[in-house]
């Protein structure tokens, strides 16, 4: 028996060992302000994608994907704790010196994944804290990171030669160059040079384009270089993207890595600005309203997921998905048991990605909330349930109802022609509305939501 030992020891490594390399590696990829119907293989008519483009023909193209939220901070905090944002804390973007931030009682993504064996790393735009590299608040290795460069916000000047990077705790100083490349090119330094090639990895990029300060490569200016100056910056910045984007999946290529790797590409929210003025070009699609608004402008973005073998390649699925699903679906992928102790909003959609399934099972309808919603917009919130979407103030004195099968452009409100579905679905609303209140902070009653920091009568405590 003595001499089995070794032998038995042996054989339990190995099958550790095996067990680290059946495991998928795991990319988000993550734009900022890309809209619906910017990419080439969304239906935009100029803007050159080629990579993404083919990205898309390798995997699944998903057509009712959504951020969980209209502003940034919001979105990316569903995506990293599978909670919707108000209940999870993170109710509005955050403005340097807020004291909203994604808090450490929140059981993040590479946290759990960390735990399981993965190395994890996070480059490009942080943006769930206010005090960015400051011990007051959790920052990127607190909820799970071994590895990160970061901003808090915005690359700042701009795109091009950015100076307010931190990597691991430590400014980085100027860089030359542009954010999308310099993002990525972090990324692949850590793929190829710094990781632990021993265990299965979760990366999680996110990049400023095409987020104002836009400044584009000149050479990615060039398609369009029979448009105006701000079409030529917006258009050329997601070519700028989709070429960095490109760089990194050629790295999985020659890493050897693109068979067990799960990617999936997605935008915070719908475009900024009104579309007809500056670098903020961006489209949604025909869909209406833009970045801010609970339309579906503002939430439906673009979406593309791959995994060879197990997602058809040349796929397209129709059924809603959203950001906050990403949680438990990679966790699902991975072989990482969920926690059990906090509401979770998103559902596992990986069979709805693989195509072995035609809807997701959901614990609760989508829903959005934003209190900054434009002005001349009084719709904060909203909920989705099957082909019917509801609308309401925060005092629920004014909503509207939309078929989005019939009519995605949200047209003809229905709740008249409707009321006993119009009722359900505003009590549905109400309650679950209810819900995250009771649960989240309220931050969202006493700060401003224009950024998370002091309301305007009310002092910071």
């Amino acid at each position: 028996m003595r001499c089995l030992r070794p032998i038995l020891a042996l054989l339990a490594f190995a099958a550790v060992v095996h067990a680290e390399e059946s495991r998928p590696n795991v990319i988000i990829f993550l734009a900022d302000d890309l809209g619906y119907g910017d990419l080439a293989c969304f239906g935009h008519p100029r803007i050159q994608t080629p990579n993404l483009d083919a990205f898309a023909k390798q995997g699944v193209r998903l057509t009712q994907c959504y951020a969980a939220s209209a502003v940034c901070s919001p979105s990316r905090s569903a995506i990293l704790t599978g909670r919707t944002p108000h209940r999870n804390g993170v109710f509005t973007w955050i403005a340097e010196g807020s004291e909203v931030h994604l808090r450490t009682s929140e059981i993040t993504l590479p946290k759990l994944l960390k735990g399981a064996g993965y190395a994890t790393a996070h480059v490009g735009k942080w943006h769930l804290n206010g005090k960015f590299n400051d011990p007051a608040q959790p920052q990127p290795n607190d909820h799970g990171y071994d590895h990160w460069m970061a901003t808090q916000n915005n690359a700042a000047p701009s795109h091009k030669d950015p100076m307010n990077f931190v990597r691991n705790g430590r400014d980085v100083g100027p860089l030359q160059g542009f954010s999308a490349p310099l993002v990525v090119g972090e990324a692949i330094d850590w793929l190829t040079s710094k990781r632990d090639k021993a265990r299965p990895f979760f990366l999680a990029v996110w990049t400023h384009e095409p987020h104002l300060p836009i400044e584009t490569d000149p050479q990615f200016q060039g398609p369009y270089a029979d448009l105006a100056v701000d079409f030529r910056q917006h258009h050329g910045n997601v070519s700028q993207l989709d070429h960095a984007f490109g760089r990194l999946m050629k790295t999985l290529d020659d890493q050897e890595l693109t068979e067990s790797t799960f990617v999936f590409f997605t935008s915070d929210n719908g475009p900024e600005g009104d579309g007809t003025k500056g670098r903020t070009r961006g489209v949604a699609g025909g869909l209406r309203g833009r970045k801010r608004s609970m339309y579906e402008g503002g939430i439906r973005v673009p979406g593309i997921a791959r995994w060879p073998g197990r997602i058809p390649a040349g796929t397209t699925r129709d059924t809603p998905i959203i950001g906050s699903d990403l949680f438990p679906t990679i966790l699902g992928v991975c072989g990482v048991k969920a926690p059990t102790d906090r509401v979770i909003d998103g559902a596992n959609v990986l069979e709805v990605l693989t195509g072995e399934r035609d809807s997701a099972e959901r614990p609760r309808p989508l829903y959005w909330r934003l209190n900054m919603a434009p002005p001349n917009e009084r719709l904060k919130m909203a909920l989705r349930d099957g082909d019917w979407k509801v609308l309401a103030t925060n005092d629920f004195s004014y909503l509207e109802m939309y078929n989005l099968k019939n009519d995605p452009a949200e047209t003809t409100d229905l709740k008249d022609q409707e009321p006993e579905r119009f009722r359900a679905m505003r009590d549905r609303l109400r309650d679950l509305n209810d819900e995250v209140e009771k649960e989240g902070p309220d931050w969202w009653k006493r700060l401003n939501p224009n950024g998370g920091g002091p309301a305007p009568d009310r002092p910071a405590r």
